[in-house]
């Protein structure tokens, strides 16, 4: 006898529908990562490319991200910061 497979997909959609909403601050925090990788991908790749612009970043890193067009919130610094760092240690 063949027994039923405790994980079908009708059965993890039942139990999925058992459980509460996320909580709100989760939803928006997770439909906000793409967008903040992609800056920091972006503003990561501009200095590795641009001296000028990474010696600006490392000057003054508020005002290069928003010179690039992106709101210089503290966890973009701090993001951007810890991203370089790991750049730097890598390439030494």
């Amino acid at each position: 006898m063949i027994e039923p497979d405790p994980y079908a997909e009708e059965d993890i959609g039942r139990l999925l529908g058992l459980l509460p909403p996320a909580p709100e601050g989760w939803v928006r925090a997770a439909q906000e990562i793409p967008a903040f990788r992609s800056m920091l991908d972006d503003l990561v790749t501009r200095a590795e490319a641009d001296e000028v612009f990474q010696a600006t970043l490392i000057a003054d890193l508020e005002a290069a991200i928003a010179q690039a067009g992106y709101e210089p919130e503290p966890r973009a610094i701090e993001a951007v910061r810890r991203q370089m760092r790991a750049r730097s240690d890598t390439e030494s």
